[in-house]
């Protein structure tokens, strides 16, 4: 289900703002669906840091280009904070991967902008898509770049014991 959370924006640490974002998202969706009956409420935010900085969304393809521009030829970091909810409360956990880029010139951005696939995207890409052909490299989990760490949910929903059978990864 998708949340009616209005993202923060800049003013708090990346990572800050990935756990706020994602906490906002799920306990919306908590206040207006509850919590499911032996269940949780998964929420999830990511951004795109370069040097310290959240780059955010872009707006527009102007917006776009120029984040693509920046992290050309370059490594960013990519943070997703997960939020799990259930019945015995709040459980969260901040992932991050590093993103190498390769050097871009306008004829490869005007192609990806083409696509369109920047809309709605941290830092103007999508690595699961044709953002893919942007990156050379990635040290960590491709999940946490993606937007869900399929690792950190594991983990959070075994120590909430609500991984099937109980054991699980972790």
């Amino acid at each position: 289900m998708a949340s009616g959370f209005e993202e923060h924006g800049p003013g708090r640490s990346p990572r800050d703002r990935v756990l706020q974002n994602a906490l906002g998202k799920a306990r919306d969706v908590v206040a207006r669906t509850g919590i499911p009956a032996g269940g949780g409420v998964l929420g999830a935010d990511t951004e795109v840091v370069l040097d310290g900085v959240s780059l955010g969304k872009p707006e527009d393809r102007d917006a776009a280009a120029r984040m693509l521009r920046s992290l050309a030829g370059r490594a960013h970091d990519v943070l997703t904070g997960v939020v799990l909810v259930t019945a015995d409360g709040e459980r969260t956990e901040v992932a991050a991967t590093r993103v190498h880029m390769r050097p871009a010139d306008d004829a490869v951005l005007d192609w990806y902008l083409g696509t369109g696939e920047w809309r709605d995207r941290a830092g103007g890409y999508a690595v699961q898509g044709a953002g893919a052909a942007l990156v050379t490299g990635i040290e960590g989990d491709h999940s946490t770049v993606v937007g869900l760490p399929v690792a950190v949910v594991a983990g959070l929903l075994r120590a909430s014991g609500l991984w099937p059978g109980g054991g699980g990864p972790g």
